[in-house]
């Protein structure tokens, strides 16, 4: 991957804070699709208990 434009020929320190920098980006971007991720996946987890209470209401309804 090559380094944005502009920083050619900069000193170390530069290179050091541009590299944190982007690594600050990246632990913010992977947080953010972790949180959406988390989301779903909670709202996955809903969906299958309310169908498992569904399913057992119409097997005992059944069964009467």
């Amino acid at each position: 991957m090559f380094p944005p434009f502009g920083c050619y020929g900069s000193s170390s320190g530069d290179a050091e804070a541009m590299r944190r920098r982007h690594q600050e980006h990246k632990m913010r971007m992977l947080t953010y699709w972790r949180d959406g991720v988390e989301r779903q996946l909670a709202a996955v987890n809903a969906a299958i208990s309310t169908l498992e209470k569904q399913m057992q209401r119409d097997g005992a309804q059944l069964a009467e």
